[in-house]
């Protein structure tokens, strides 16, 4: 119960943190400035379409990180979440939230790259844009929706790790696995033959 995994728990907490505050502050940040600063529809998404695609590949190696980290975890706690009554529901509460961030990340990459072609200045890309037409109104809609969905998926990934946290300290540990065995002390019993159970 005391074993340590410093650098497990460290690529999972980093990488989730980038990943998190790195969607925040583009929403907030980013996506405010190019307003302010952009004058024109056109400007401001090609502002920031810029910084998001400086952003993507720190985001992928943060997400890539955090998943690695998570991983690993799982694997070493494995026994854990099968004996600790509480932490099998909230693995499976994080999973399908991890997987909600994800989609909603590549999903949003997706819309902003069509974005990007859609306001570029460049021939080359507004070649790509006349060939695939998109409703740009739409997709801005689409997009701001996405942007906050992540930050808010991710930040109950953050609370969810939290609740892992305390579920790990030694009371914690001793209560779920009394409670897990004493939930499936009745189930255990009745799987026993009767001639078995009574003799």
């Amino acid at each position: 119960m005391s074993e340590r995994n410093t650098i497990l728990r460290s690529l999972h907490d980093v990488g989730l943190a980038a990943w998190f505050g790195g969607s925040l502050m583009g929403a907030v940040g980013l996506n405010g400035a190019a307003r302010d600063e952009g004058g024109t529809w056109a400007t401001t998404a090609r502002i920031a379409s810029s910084g998001w695609a400086k952003w993507t590949p720190v985001n992928a190696a943060a997400i890539a990180t955090h998943l690695f980290g998570a991983g690993g975890l799982l694997a070493v706690n494995a026994p854990r979440v099968a004996a600790q009554q509480g932490v099998a529901a909230s693995t499976l509460a994080k999973t399908v939230l991890t997987g909600a961030a994800l989609a909603a990340t590549a999903y949003s990459r997706v819309l902003g790259k069509k974005i990007e072609l859609a306001a570029s200045s460049d021939p080359e890309d507004a070649r790509k844009a006349a060939e695939h037409p998109i409703d740009t109104d739409k997709a801005q809609r689409q997009l701001a929706c996405m942007q906050w969905t992540i930050p808010a998926l991710t930040g109950g990934l953050l609370i969810l790790n939290a609740l892992h946290g305390e579920q790990q300290r030694p009371a914690e540990q001793a209560q779920g696995m009394w409670e897990r065995a004493r939930t499936m002390t009745p189930a255990m019993l009745g799987s026993v033959p009767y001639w078995h159970a009574s003799h």
